[in-house]
């Protein structure tokens, strides 16, 4: 198994507890999935795995269908996606996503909370570079053989495939299987799951870092400050770093 799982075991023990925050990320990913592909989720790839995404994520339906009218109101401004980079303390890059509909504020947030932890905010380019991109799938393992799977969908783009163990908190406790390919080939992956029937569960992209670094366990709690305030933050939709 690479690095893909390895970073998704440390960041599920990281996920967030919030289940309001993860709620209104969702949200957003629907108003500008439908802002830009339209409000049939048939004719709307992006906005498929968005409700699969809503779906797995236990989110109510009246609180789906209030981001689809939302969505679909003239008056309602696009979110505008930004990316922003720095240093936490002892070195560890941060990548944070954001979807936001005022850049000003954003900005201001992300700067007041890498300045009150001992942060630095960078430049566009200063940690990207640390960080490989990469497109995710998760299915129901069901009567499927990983081997096997992993062998018929190389020619879609996949990089890497294992088997992924329920969380403890997790319902239906069914075993699962993890897709990651690169990220230009979200789009020929879906369409050979979906062309297969295959059921996908959730789906989205992710930051792999390409190295991590160890810190003490006071570092870690340092650095860990400056993490959650920017988790908690409304217009950060994902959290990146290189702690290990």
């Amino acid at each position: 198994m690479g690095r893909a799982f390895e970073f998704r075991k440390a960041r599920k023990l990281k996920r967030w507890s919030k289940m309001a925050k993860t709620f209104s990320r969702i949200g957003k990913d629907i108003v500008m999935a439908i802002k830009e592909g339209g409000p049939e989720p048939e004719s709307n790839a992006k906005l498929r795995a968005v409700m699969q995404n809503a779906k797995a994520a236990n989110m109510p339906k009246d609180i789906v269908e209030r981001a689809i009218k939302k969505a679909k109101d003239k008056d309602t401004s696009n979110y505008k996606e930004v990316t922003f980079e720095g240093y936490a303390p002892h070195g560890i890059a941060i990548m944070l996503e954001t979807a936001t509909d005022n850049n000003n504020r954003t900005v201001a947030n992300v700067r007041a909370a890498f300045t009150k932890y001992n942060g630095n905010l960078g430049t566009n380019g200063s940690v990207e570079f640390m960080f490989e991109r990469k497109c995710h799938f998760k299915i129901p393992m069901g009567e499927l053989d990983p081997e096997e799977l992993e062998f018929e969908l190389i020619d879609a783009g996949i990089e890497e495939l294992f088997a992924e163990e329920p969380d403890e908190d997790q319902e239906d406790q069914q075993a699962t299987i993890m897709i990651y390919g690169p990220f230009e080939s979200y789009g020929s992956i879906q369409k050979e799951l979906e062309n297969r029937n295959l059921e996908i569960l959730e789906s989205g992209y992710e930051r792999i870092p390409t190295n991590t670094t160890k810190l003490s366990e006071e570092q870690e709690a340092e650095v860990d400050k400056l993490l959650e305030r920017l988790e908690e933050d409304d217009d950060v939709m994902n959290v990146y770093h290189t702690m290990g």
